[in-house]
């Protein structure tokens, strides 16, 4: 139901707020249970997700890896002149994919079908009291339960100029691609849209404040990353003290950030915000609900129950695990818990994430550091992608597996790709973690060959090669950690 009534004045038994993946979720779980559903979306249905996050980002994404194979065209025997980038029409592609995903995914008639009563278009819903929600647009509802999936947005530092910078929300929509770009923000967004305009042949700079890029990855992965980007053309900039003016003259922007207790100015033609994802708590009045928020996220338990009992939260606005995958889970776990006795837990123990850079990376579970500092016995194997015959049959050598294992039980601790499908590799490394998978199984797993899945296996044999399970003769333990049973490989300078 698109449009608005100026007041309902029957109470209903569920409300959810907020109509991305984690309020689509919650939705169809709570009526699946049987409870009675309105769902209140400010905008359109989908979410950043959809509109203006995954989506774009990976047609985008998609574009620059097309013009990365372009590069080995003449490889494998093909010669064509250089590609050129018509960005009218990536736009146009853009366009046209969020539009076929909205009508693939139906998600209006899939909800009313469901039984949900839809209001979309509303403008920004608030609390007036526990139980009264008012939109902009004059919607009045009143509700027994609350979901509130109303998700987060980019953020925007105060300084002076910041009018003139862009999120990288705005991207996707820019009438014209500039010649330079400047991105604050070296996290999984920050990188992405990185290699993304250098592969389209933008100077970039990527700044970030703390003292590495993607900092809450693995080090390995970290540092693989930003070797990567500058063999790209991209400048790394990290250890700013932030961005102290933004300045424009005529088509040009200068920025001035600090570094070393030094001012540096950098002449360019876009400014990027990618330096976080503050959720949309606040404005959603949640002190006359009794909601506690914290920097614009929700204050959950593990129920995901908020400090007034019968409104729950899930997604990004609890700022837990800011991942679709993991908005899922939470609007599942929510509205099994507003309909039914909160018992449902929401922890996020297994989740893989990664990113659409060039190359890709992925992770899933702990890092080194982290089963370091947990004082926890374990090996680590590394293998890099040129042992691998699939990544050498299609040039793409740069990148490598990373297992964390524990020797006391064997499982898998933690996960890291970088390289070609890391993100798809990763899937197999979590459903392993998941079904709490010896090494020593993953070693046995027959894997097709070639393909990229199968250094999975390769890491695998390598750790039980470490830990001496594998039977051996005496001889053979002296020659230490190489693997002569190996069919994929690569000699050791």
């Amino acid at each position: 139901m698109c449009g608005c009534t100026p007041m309902e004045e029957r109470m209903n038994q569920i409300i959810v707020i907020g109509g991305g993946p984690a309020g689509v979720i919650a939705a169809l779980r709570a009526r699946e249970l049987g409870a009675s559903v309105t769902l209140v979306e400010k905008g359109r249905l989908g979410g950043t997700c959809l509109n203006d996050g995954v989506a774009p980002t990976r047609v985008w994404a998609r574009a620059a890896r097309l013009r990365r194979d372009y590069e080995r065209f003449a490889d494998y025997g093909w010669v064509s002149p250089p590609p050129e980038l018509d960005f009218d029409r990536l736009r146009t592609r853009t366009q046209q994919v969020v539009y076929h995903m909205h009508e693939k995914k139906q998600l209006l008639s899939h909800l009313e079908s469901a039984g949900v009563t839809v209001y979309t278009e509303t403008g920004r819903a608030s609390f007036s009291d526990p139980h009264t929600i008012q939109t902009e647009s004059g919607l009045k509802l009143q509700g027994e339960t609350f979901i509130l999936c109303a998700g987060g947005h980019a953020r925007r530092p105060d300084f002076p100029g910041r009018e003139f910078t862009l999120t990288h929300h705005d991207i996707w929509s820019v009438d014209r691609l500039p010649a330079s770009a400047v991105i604050a923000g070296g996290g999984a967004t920050g990188c992405q849209v990185a290699t993304i305009l250098s592969a389209f042949g933008c100077r970039v700079w990527l700044m970030e404040m703390y003292p590495e890029i993607l900092g809450i990855e693995d080090q390995s992965v970290s540092q693989a990353m930003r070797k990567a980007l500058a063999r790209r053309g991209v400048e790394v900039i990290t250890g700013i003290s932030g961005i102290e003016a933004v300045e424009m003259n005529g088509r040009d922007l200068y920025l001035t950030y600090g570094q070393d207790g030094t001012s540096h100015l950098i002449k360019t033609q876009a400014v990027i915000l990618a330096s976080g994802w503050p959720g949309n708590a606040d404005e959603l009045n949640p002190t006359a609900a009794g909601v506690e928020t914290r920097r614009g996220y929700v204050v959950v338990d593990d129920h995901l129950r908020t400090a007034a009992p019968h409104i729950f939260a899930a997604g990004d606005i609890t700022g837990r695990m800011m991942l679709v995958q993991s908005a899922g889970l939470e609007a599942r776990v929510a509205a099994e818990n507003a309909v039914l006795t909160p018992g449902q837990l929401s922890q996020h123990q297994i989740v893989p994430h990664g990113g659409f850079t060039d190359p890709e990376y992925a992770s899933v579970g702990r890092t080194e550091a982290q089963v370091a500092a947990a004082n926890l016995e374990y090996l680590t194997a590394t293998v890099q992608y040129a042992e691998l015959d699939r990544a050498v049959i299609d040039g793409l050598t740069e990148g490598f597996v990373k297992l964390i294992v524990s020797a006391e039980n064997h499982r898998v601790l933690g996960a890291h790709v970088v390289g070609e499908q890391a993100v798809e590799i990763i899937q197999i490394l979590a459903a392993a973690m998941t079904a709490d998978m010896w090494v020593e199984q993953l070693a046995e797993m027959e894997f097709s060959y070639p393909t990229y899945t199968s250094i999975v296996g390769m890491a695998a044999r390598k750790i039980v090669y470490e830990l001496g399970v594998m039977p051996l003769a005496p001889q053979w333990r002296n020659l230490g950690k190489s693997i002569a049973a190996e069919w994929e490989r690569a000699e050791r300078s």
